[in-house]
């Protein structure tokens, strides 16, 4: 009888055999040996769960030792580090959103690398408020009487809801048409009834009357909100009332309104680019609207956060909600936001703001992308293995923001001679620092518009690279 045939599991190697095997590789990723072992561990024990259930059969030890190091390299990749971002995604949730300002960068190593004032009077020398320097900046920039964060704007949306409608006023009253999923599976329902809300919908889909809005109301109401459709849009037969008709509809019945906006436009982005307007903060604080709510790290381009802004006595309320400090955000985030917020106030004149997101919405395509693809299609033109051309292409803002966006940009347009389009991909992927492009009629390409021009070198010597293992 063969050996297989009397012991199933003998050719499985032992865990130090294969440890001593991988620690001989050139190329073994620089993980920590306790990382390593417990993988290691996983896949011997894998392989004898799989041969007693007769669907695994054992290979020769090197092969098993190579794709072992080929799971450490994938769990070495799938560490967060830069990614070059060739999608013409702007805010990218995948590649984590909006990009962070240098200075931004700068002040969050230092604040990171020492002890900082967070909770301390530098004038008194006693404990001091959280936030309250950033907090100012917001409600000067927002135009709001006060303004505070949390870690996120469903976090914001579910603190306001907490403070707003609860015990016997505990409805709040929504549009059906603005019952929106905002992404990875989360539904603003939901996330209502979270916070211990009671969900009153009115209107249909795609027509909501102010009439809707007042038949609803009763002794239970406890305010009205509205959700921007900042990831979709409707159109034809549709209505809604506005903002000012609503407001004035709750402040007749003494009934806060509230905005749950989302997208964090600060800017007037019609001026950026050849784009819709996004309604701002202050917008919709002035059309009288109590409180609104924005992501830190979509238009707004700074770390994941939720800002809330409006009434002075609201947002206090708010700061005294026990379920605060659970959804408060840390000494980073504060100062992340704390930059970016002052990258707002500086600019004079019309200026824009100096920000990563700004700046790619705002570049222009024959004076700023134009004479950066043609520098690296003249060094891609000796690789006889790749054809090579630039073509216009359309960018997205993304992240849930104007989805009717269609930013004019320009691509590098690719087709490896000797290798099918997915490896050519996987290959620009697993480059030590991976470029993320996109495939479209046939071809791969590369939007510029979302690259930063300091990283062009890095795209070119990552083609480079790939054809010169070829």
């Amino acid at each position: 009888m063969s050996e297989k045939t009397q012991n199933p599991f003998a050719r499985i190697p032992a865990v130090d055999k294969v440890l001593l095997a991988l620690e001989k590789c050139d190329n073994l990723p620089p993980l920590p040996q306790p990382l390593i072992t417990d993988l290691v561990r996983e896949e011997i024990e894998g392989m004898r769960e799989g041969v007693k259930a007769g669907k695994t059969e054992v290979g020769e030890f090197e092969v098993t030792v190579e794709v072992i190091r080929g799971k450490l390299e994938s769990l070495y990749r799938s560490r967060i580090h830069p990614v070059i971002n060739g999608t013409g995604v702007c805010i990218h949730t995948n590649l984590g959103r909006s990009p962070l300002q240098e200075g931004v960068v700068e002040s969050l190593t230092s604040v990171g690398q020492y002890y900082n004032n967070i909770e301390l009077n530098l004038d008194s020398g006693e404990r001091g408020k959280r936030g309250g320097f950033l907090e100012k900046c917001l409600a000067t920039l927002t135009e709001a009487e006060a303004a505070t964060v949390t870690n996120n704007c469903a976090a914001a949306l579910i603190l306001m809801l907490k403070h707003l409608a609860n015990g016997e006023r505990n409805e709040v009253i929504i549009s059906r048409g603005e019952l929106v999923e905002i992404g990875g599976g989360f539904r603003v329902p939901e996330i209502m009834e979270a916070s211990g809300a009671r969900l009153v919908e009115v209107g249909a889909t795609n027509k909501t009357s102010l009439a809707d809005y007042e038949k609803a109301i009763g002794p239970r109401t406890g305010m009205l909100l509205k959700v921007h459709r900042s990831n979709f849009w409707m159109d034809g037969f549709t209505h809604e009332p506005t903002t000012e008709e609503l407001v004035e509809l709750g402040h007749e019945h003494g009934l806060p309104v509230v905005e749950d906006l989302g997208s964090g436009a600060m800017v007037m982005t019609n001026d950026l680019a050849p784009i819709p307007h996004e309604p701002t903060a202050s917008e919709v604080l002035k059309r009288g609207v109590d409180l609104v709510c924005v992501s830190g790290d979509k238009l707004f381009g700074g770390p994941q956060a939720g800002i809330i802004a409006g009434r002075a006595d609201l947002v206090a309320g708010i700061k005294k909600e026990p379920f605060f400090r659970a959804l408060r955000c840390d000494k980073l985030i504060l100062t992340g936001l704390q930059e970016t917020v002052l990258e707002y106030l500086h600019p004079q004149g019309g200026e824009k703001p100096a920000l990563p997101l700004i700046r790619m919405l705002s570049a222009s395509v024959e004076e700023d992308l134009r004479p950066r693809a043609n520098a690296i299609l003249k060094a891609l033109s000796g690789i006889d293995e790749l054809e090579s051309g630039v073509v216009k292409t359309i960018a997205r803002c993304g992240g849930g923001t104007m989805p009717k966006a269609e930013i004019p940009s320009l691509a590098l347009d690719l087709l490896p001679k000797n290798m099918g389009l997915p490896k050519f991909a996987k290959l620009l992927r697993e480059g030590q620092m991976p470029l993320m492009g996109y495939v479209a009629d046939d071809r791969y390409r590369i939007d510029l518009r979302t690259v930063f021009p300091e990283q062009d070198k890095i795209v070119l010597e990552n083609l480079l690279d790939i054809f010169r293992k070829v």
